[in-house]
C-alpha cells in the first residue's frame, strides 16, 4: 500500500441481537463531515451562545462561533440583548475581533469606520452624507434569531428558525417526561458560581455520546458512583424517561466527598429532592439538575477533532454573593469531566483505524445512543 492511500476496513460480524452499530470512524475525523454538520446542523438549530448575565450592561458584548459565522451578541441601550452576524456590510471585513467587552455606543469596523448601534442599525459612515439613497436599517447589520432561557441567549442562523418549542424545550420535556419539571430549579434565576473551560480533542460527537451512557461510570467515575450508587450498575439516567439518579443513602450532598451540599433550590420539588436529572439539548448542551445548584455545559466545535466546552456552576444569588464554600460541589462534576474527556480523547486517536472503519457497538445500556447517531445521519448524510 502506497503512502496516502486509505487501509481498508476490517470486515465486520453480523451483529447479534443485543449490540447495534455506530457511526462509522470517518464521522468523528473527516474535515467534510464537520463542515457537512457545521452547515446543517448547528447553523439551522437553536445554539446556546452566552450566559446572558455575562453581558449585563448596556454596550457589553460577546461573540460566539456558531458553525461557520461568527456573532455579536451584544446588550442594547434599552437593556434587550440582540445578536447580529459579525460582518461588515461595506466590504464584509470582520466588524469585532475581541471575544468579549464593553463599547460605549456603537461598533466601527476598523477598515473604513462604517458604523453601527448596539441594535445593529447603520448610524455612519464616512461620506455617508453624500449617500442619501442607502437605507440605514436595509444596510444595517444581519440580524440572527434568538431566544432567552434559563438564564442563556439561544441563538438560531437559519432563514426560518425550527420551533423553540419542539426542539429545546421538546428535548427537556421529553427527558424528564413533562415540559415543566425543570421549572422548580429556577435556572434563570440562579448566578454562575464557577466556571471551566476545557479544550478537548475529541470530536463534538464523543462527548455527547459519553453524557448520554454510564456503561463506563464504574470503570471511570469512583467519585460519581458512590454519590450515585446505581450508576456503577452501568444504566444512566437518561436512559429513562424522568428518572433521576438517587443519592446513596449515606450521601449527605452532590459533592466530591458526599459531604452536605447547600440550601436547597426552593423550587425543587419533594420527589426531586436527593435525586441527580441529566439532560441533552442536541446538538450542544448539557444540563445537570441536583438539588442545590445546576451544571450546565456549552460545546463550541472548533475541528472535527477539536471541542471547546464550557461548563457553568449555578447556585442561589444569596449562596454566592455570601462566598459560600462551593468547592467541593464544583470538584465532583470537574472531575467528572475530566475523566469524560480523557475517555473521550482516548477514542477519538482511533477513529481512523481500519478496526473502526464500520464503527462500533452498543451495548443495551447504549441502545438510546442509536437515536442520536440517526439524529446526525438524518441532517448530514
Amino acid at each position: 500500500m502506497t503512502t496516502g492511500e486509505i487501509a481498508p476496513a476490517i470486515a465486520s460480524p453480523e451483529l447479534p441481537a443485543s449490540l447495534r452499530g455506530t457511526l462509522p470512524g470517518r464521522y468523528y475525523t473527516d474535515p467534510t463531515i464537520f463542515a457537512a454538520e457545521q452547515a446543517l446542523v448547528f447553523e439551522t438549530g437553536w445554539f446556546c451562545a452566552v450566559l446572558a448575565a455575562d453581558i449585563p450592561t448596556p454596550g457589553a458584548f460577546e461573540t460566539v462561533q456558531i458553525g461557520r459565522e461568527s456573532v455579536i451578541v451584544a446588550r442594547g441601550r434599552d437593556g434587550s440583548v440582540n445578536a447580529y452576524l459579525n460582518v461588515c456590510r461595506h466590504r464584509g471585513a470582520r466588524l469585532c475581533t475581541e471575544e468579549k467587552g464593553t463599547v460605549r455606543r456603537s461598533f466601527q469596523c476598523p477598515y473604513h469606520a462604517w458604523t453601527y448601534g448596539l441594535d445593529g442599525k447603520l448610524v455612519a459612515a464616512p461620506n455617508l452624507g453624500d449617500m442619501p439613497d442607502v437605507d440605514k436599517v436595509e444596510y444595517g447589520l444581519h440580524r440572527v434569531h434568538l431566544r432567552e432561557w434559563l438564564g442563556y441567549v439561544w441563538l438560531c442562523l437559519a432563514e426560518e428558525p425550527p420551533s423553540f418549542e419542539d426542539t429545546v424545550v421538546g428535548d427537556v420535556a421529553a427527558r424528564l417526561g413533562a415540559p415543566d419539571a425543570i421549572v422548580g430549579y429556577q435556572v434563570a434565576d440562579l448566578k454562575l458560581g464557577r466556571r471551566i473551560e476545557y479544550d478537548v480533542k475529541a470530536n463534538w460527537k464523543q462527548i455527547v455520546e459519553n453524557f448520554m451512557e454510564c456503561y463506563h461510570c464504574a470503570t471511570i467515575h469512583p467519585e460519581l458512583t458512590e454519590v450515585l450508587p446505581e450508576f456503577a450498575n452501568g444504566l444512566a439516567a437518561q436512559y429513562f424517561v424522568g428518572h433521576g439518579a438517587e443519592f446513596g443513602e449515606d450521601v449527605a450532598g452532590f459533592t466530591v466527598d458526599g459531604s452536605a451540599g447547600l440550601e436547597r433550590i426552593p423550587g425543587v420539588a419533594e420527589d426531586q429532592d436527593r435525586r441527580y436529572y441529566a439532560i441533552t439539548v442536541r446538538p450542544q448542551v448539557f444540563i445537570n439538575l441536583v438539588p442545590d445548584h445546576v451544571v450546565f455545559h456549552r460545546m463550541f466545535p472548533l475541528t472535527a477533532d477539536r471541542t471547546l466546552v464550557r461548563c457553568d456552576w449555578l447556585y442561589l444569588p444569596e449562596v454566592v454573593d455570601s462566598g459560600a464554600d462551593i468547592d467541593r460541589s464544583v470538584e465532583l462534576f470537574h472531575r467528572v469531566n475530566l475523566q469524560d474527556f480523557d475517555a473521550c480523547e482516548r477514542c477519538q486517536v482511533s477513529m481512523d483505524s481500519r478496526s473502526y472503519a464500520r464503527g462500533g457497538v452498543l451495548v443495551p445500556s447504549e441502545h438510546h445512543i442509536a437515536e442520536f447517531h440517526d439524529w446526525v445521519a438524518q441532517r448530514v448524510g
